[in-house]
């Protein structure tokens, strides 16, 4: 059987990876470091990711970083028709591709990602308060916006199935609760019905530092 190894936990970006696995029922080994901390430096990390970021998958002879790229191979590889993380039909993966990359790119990096800097980490980044207010105001438009994909009673953001993009949104709202934001009513409705999954809880226990 192939070897499976996730490096990482404690993080939101970890969490999307354990999530992955959970959800597919895929067997794999925890290395549970954390970012910030002495482990990520060691040359044994250092040899299987230089970038010295957390997670880091180990699926045989793959090596990959990047959690949403992370949760799209394993979508890839081991979905099935019961448990399936990625849509089938040609249309459907195009939003799927367009949901991974606005959530990648408009919420977590251009917006969540300046707070995470200049506010939860001011000492090492430097205070920028006039970032931070325009990435504030920015992640609100952005999101707002997004609700109108919403508007038609869907369950979850391509329909009534559950993919790989809900865990990338779900984790990316949770922070903007953590900074203070107030989510439309879509997505807080959203977000309360992601928390019914099964996998949610199971995910998150995954993710839990020892």
């Amino acid at each position: 059987m192939t070897k499976r190894v996730l490096w990482g936990v404690g993080s939101s970006r970890a969490l999307r990876a354990h999530w992955a696995l959970v959800f597919l029922g895929l067997d794999y080994e925890t290395r549970p470091i954390l970012t910030r901390t002495p482990a990520m430096e060691t040359p044994e990390y250092r040899a299987v990711n230089p970038r010295g970021k957390i997670p880091t998958l180990i699926d045989g002879d793959l090596t990959l970083t990047e959690s949403p790229a992370i949760v799209a191979y394993l979508a890839e590889r081991y979905s099935t028709p019961e448990r399936r993380l990625i849509p089938e039909a040609l249309d459907q993966r195009a939003l799927y591709f367009e949901w991974m990359s606005f959530i990648s790119m408009e919420l977590d990096a251009t917006s969540l990602y300046v707070l995470r800097r200049h506010e939860g980490l001011p000492e090492i980044y430097s205070p920028a308060p006039e970032a931070c207010v325009a990435a504030r105001a920015y992640f609100e438009r952005m999101i707002t916006a997004a609700t109108v994909r919403l508007e038609d009673g869907r369950r979850y953001l391509l329909g009534d199935d559950f993919f790989g993009v809900d865990i990338l949104m779900t984790t990316v709202l949770d922070w903007a609760v953590n900074y203070g934001f107030d989510l439309p009513d879509a997505f807080a409705a959203y977000r309360t019905r992601i928390d019914e999954e099964p996998s949610t809880a199971l995910a998150h226990r995954a993710n839990t530092p020892p």
